[in-house]
């Protein structure tokens, strides 16, 4: 019987114990994948502090304007004027009022000679009723007819004091103490009742009117506190006081109007000047974020946060305090410097391992 030599009895030797030893061996699991995500760090929503443009109005100003349709004959007053309650304006051709007042005057003429012989009709039947020389229903007629006298003389008396204040009507005279505005009509041109002659504004209150972006008018609100200066001289200023917001913007700009209180202003302030408010009260705590980084499920809104030291991933929920197409605002759930995931947020697990880029997208960037 031939022997085998002893160096590869060695060799078979080890490679049956290796053999057993790799059957024994447990397969290990694969390694987690590692995402790689796009990510920017959460910072505060732009605040405005360059200013706005504007203008000073009066609080109170009233358009005037005739109650009749006609032709204007004369316009006593111009641009810049200073004016007094009750005071002229302009006056329409007063004809066609004035022919109503005649015929209103003829008309409450023949209703009372009307009323003077229903009542003398009346007394007479009255007398002959007493001494039984006329009938019961002859008595109740002539009593009809002298209460249908006494209600046409009643309805011509309307008539006629409705003709005499169209008559007024026809002198268009200020409300109010002010400064004319505007002129909207001139002579010889006809109006209609209710289109606006004139403009005039009370000086003696006055306030600074400015435009604000959608964007930005979320950040200020009634009792806003703004610096107020005029463009042409920025050493005359004062502080007022958001008053009144538009509820709706503009259609064609998308601004909204705002109109801040100013109290006892410099006498530089006059109506019309151009004056640029700055805020300087607002505070804002809000995070922009790429419209991207929300996740909706149920009603809820999410963002996920990157945790920098595990390099894992959490769900948040936020609360938004606007959006539009491009970007959201958070108002509640994330801090500055959190670092948010901005794409394939509908793809992520809670506590996933991920590889978040350094790229840093900041707040003010968003908004260009």
């Amino acid at each position: 019987m031939k022997v085998l030599h002893q160096p590869w009895r060695s060799l078979t030797l080890g490679l049956l114990i290796a053999c057993l030893a790799g059957c024994n061996r447990e397969e290990e699991p694969p390694a987690e994948t590692v995402r790689p995500v796009l990510s920017i760090l959460a910072t505060p929503a732009a605040v405005p502090n360059d200013g706005y443009s504007g203008i000073i109005e009066p609080r109170y100003q009233t358009d005037a304007s005739f109650r009749l349709l006609g032709r204007i004959l004369t316009r006593d007053v111009d641009v810049g004027d200073t004016v007094q309650s009750d005071q002229l304006i302009a006056t329409i051709d007063p004809e066609l009022q004035q022919l109503a007042v005649r015929s209103a005057e003829a008309s409450l003429t023949n209703a009372r000679v009307q009323r003077a012989n229903a009542e003398a009709k009346l007394d007479r039947q009255e007398k002959l009723t007493e001494r039984n020389a006329t009938s019961q229903s002859d008595l109740e007629a002539a009593r009809n007819n002298e209460e249908a006298a006494v209600a046409e003389v009643t309805q011509a008396e309307a008539n006629l004091a409705k003709a005499k204040e169209d008559l007024t009507y026809t002198r268009l005279k200020s409300d109010i103490d002010g400064v004319v505005m505007s002129i909207d009509a001139e002579r010889d041109e006809t109006v209609t009742a209710g289109e606006t002659v004139a403009t005039i504004a009370n000086p003696a209150i006055r306030e600074a009117v400015v435009d604000i972006g959608e964007d930005e008018i979320r950040m200020i609100q009634p009792g806003t506190d703004f610096r107020v200066l005029l463009q042409k001289n920025d050493d005359v200023e004062m502080i007022g006081t958001v008053r009144e917001i538009a509820p709706q913007a503009d259609q064609k700009t998308r601004t909204r109007r705002v109109r801040i209180s100013l109290t006892d202003p410099p006498e530089g302030f006059r109506l019309g000047s151009t004056i640029l408010a700055q805020p300087i009260t607002i505070t804002n705590t809000d995070i922009r974020v790429p419209i991207d980084t929300i996740l909706v499920e149920e009603g809820q809104s999410f963002v996920w946060v990157v945790n920098e030291k595990s390099s894992t991933v959490s769900r948040r929920p936020v609360t938004l305090s606007r959006r539009d197409d491009k970007t959201a605002d958070l108002a509640e759930g994330i801090e500055v410097g959190d670092r948010v995931v901005t794409a394939g947020v509908h793809s992520l697990q809670e506590g996933q391992q991920v590889r978040w880029n350094t790229d840093i997208i900041s707040g003010p960037e968003l908004n260009e």
